[in-house]
């Protein structure tokens, strides 16, 4: 069921009630499959029966109607996989937040000069000196060895000990013949330990060479808790799923949380881009009123 928190302007909210206030803020007319999220709405009043919207949604359905700048966080981790993302647009910032088998994401308004601590928020940046040190700093092997070892945490609910499931996933590994020692014990222990793996990227609206196009950023990293962060350099983000073979090459770096810092701070386009993202005119509907 969708929900609100007027105290902090943050709503709970499912793809189709998403879709839903989306038609009735352009002043369309919502399908009729949507008739259940459209109830849910009203009931929780969030829209009447009329279909106008709470004035409390007007900044968030502004923003996702008429953002300039898409920024979006996929995560995966023992959980299975997130979806996040963030919205800016010309007045506001919209930040959705999904959670563990839940339908809802939690929707909410942030202040523009704070997006870029929201995003390290969102993917758990931790400046930490506890780290445990590694032989290597660079690990290079395929994707189809990589993915072999991480289904056995996809799947393996037999694993009855931590150490039962590094033995399981180092054999995994081993069945692909590209790693060696001693990067196969390294990426073995990354396996076990990876709190989560997620790539981020940013797209807007840009302007090059008398055109008109979408630029795209992007970067990927592994979080393995006591053995750091670790930068995927290959294959390089943003890139097409149907460019990844088995034999892609993959790449690791280790890598810092000041540089991750830096990193997402690089998603964003600079004042001159930014404006031109915001140029986009507004689509007609109740937000015009």
């Amino acid at each position: 069921m969708p929900s609100f928190d007027i105290s902090r302007s943050r709503f709970r909210l499912a793809d189709e009630h998403v879709i839903v206030l989306s038609e009735l803020a352009a002043g369309g007319v919502v399908p009729d499959e949507f008739a259940a999220a459209r109830k849910e709405l009203r009931d929780c009043g969030l829209i009447d029966a009329d279909g106008k919207l709470s004035p409390l949604l007007l900044p968030l359905m502004k923003t996702v109607l008429t953002s300039g700048v898409v920024i979006s966080l996929e995560a995966a981790g023992r959980q299975g996989k997130l979806h996040h993302g963030m919205l800016i647009g010309e007045e506001h910032v919209v930040a959705h937040e999904a959670w563990p088998g839940v339908t809802e994401a939690e929707y909410s308004c942030v202040e523009p000069k704070m997006l870029v601590w929201k995003l390290a928020d969102m993917v758990n940046l931790q400046q930490s000196s506890a780290d445990r040190d590694t032989a290597l700093s660079v690990v290079e092997t395929t994707i189809g060895t990589v993915e072999a070892g991480l289904a056995v945490l996809e799947g393996e609910r037999l694993v009855r000990s931590a150490d039962d499931e590094r033995s399981a996933i180092r054999r995994a590994l081993a069945t692909g013949g590209s790693l060696g020692e001693p990067a196969l014990t390294l990426v073995a222990d990354l396996i076990s330990e990876l709190r989560s793996s997620w790539r981020l990227t940013s797209a807007w609206q840009a302007h090059h060479e008398g055109q008109d196009g979408v630029e795209t950023r992007g970067f990927a990293v592994w979080d393995c808790g006591p053995l750091g962060y670790w930068l995927r350099e290959l294959p390089t983000e943003p890139v097409p799923a149907e460019r990844i073979t088995p034999t892609s090459a993959f790449r690791l770096v280790r890598v810092d949380a000041k540089t991750i810092w830096t990193r997402i701070t690089g998603l964003l386009p600079d004042e001159g881009e930014l404006r031109h993202a915001a140029a986009r005119r507004p689509r007609q509907g109740q937000l015009d009123h």
